[in-house]
């Protein structure tokens, strides 16, 4: 089976311009997850597909360059537009879709997600945040008795999506035309992990944490 990683990579951002070619930690923002993605050695192949050249000399020794369609560019674009461009010019049975804006994901954690899907058990994985809270919506109690409050450990987890890594095969996308099939591996990770880079706080946020061991 092919493996084949992508980062999506636009230069022009308009939350936080020029994002991903800043420096945290000594390093190009976008440098983050493709060195960690690299030091699992289990991507046959790791592209950038950006629809700007400038962004090669950013890229670590082994990461190809795709040029994409600029249209891909425009704030509307979607992961399923930008995917199917990507995945009808390089054909793979098994893709990873990383992303620049989550720089503490760990090569362990990408390794996990990757294998579960190659084991064949599962047809995708991704990572998630482990919410067990007491939580509300439109005034009433979401997930528990407000007249028997359980203790917070009693409480049946939640899980939140994080941006980290997807790892899904080809009939996943073709099928559903998404990221995540029917039969998922689920991936906790740490609040570190689960950063991820939007707005300028956000930034703040991860030169704060680049040295923390959370």
């Amino acid at each position: 089976m092919k493996t084949v990683a992508i980062m999506p990579i636009k230069l022009k951002n308009e939350r936080l311009p020029g994002k991903n070619t800043m420096m945290l930690d000594g390093k190009p923002l976008l440098q983050h997850q493709l060195l960690a993605t690299m030091q699992t050695g289990l991507a046959d192949e790791l592209y950038v597909y950006c629809s700007d050249e400038a962004v090669c000399p950013y890229l670590p020794k082994g990461v190809r360059f795709l040029k994409r369609p600029a249209e891909l560019d425009l704030p509307t674009s979607n992961f399923s537009q930008i995917f199917a461009s990507f995945s009808s010019e390089v054909p793979a049975d098994i893709y990873v879709y990383v992303h620049a804006t989550a720089p503490f994901v760990t090569p362990r954690t990408i390794a996990e997600c990757i294998e579960a899907v190659q084991s064949g058990g599962y047809d995708s994985a991704f990572c998630a945040v482990k919410i067990q809270d007491f939580l509300w919506k439109d005034g009433e109690p979401l997930n528990f008795d407000a007249a028997n409050v359980p203790r917070s450990q009693d409480l049946e987890p939640i899980y939140r999506e994080t941006s980290g890594v997807y790892v899904f095969t080809k009939a996943v996308f073709e099928t559903w035309h998404r990221r995540i099939g029917r039969k998922p591996y689920v991936r906790e990770v740490s609040f570190k992990e689960a950063v991820d880079i939007n707005q300028p706080e956000d930034f703040r946020l991860a030169e704060a944490m680049a040295h923390i061991d959370l």
